[in-house]
């Protein structure tokens, strides 16, 4: 998965809990710690994926260095 796949699936996430806050489901613990779990999971994921990105395309972009 790219690193812009997985920055909108955390803003669905986000969303997602705004709009459980708004429903009045914050007070389910079990599902909002879930949902708190994937969006701590998915925003590692996606800077991990992010940095990965950007040091292949600078190793692209300035080749690699022998030695």
């Amino acid at each position: 998965m790219f690193a812009t796949e997985m920055q909108t699936h955390l803003q669905q996430l986000r969303a997602e809990r705004a709009l459980a806050s708004i429903e009045g489901l914050s007070g389910d613990s079990a599902y909002m710690a879930d949902l708190d779990e994937e969006i701590a999971v998915t925003r590692s994921a996606y800077i991990g994926a992010a940095v990965t990105e950007i040091a292949t395309f600078r190793g692209e972009l300035y080749g690699r260095q022998v030695g």
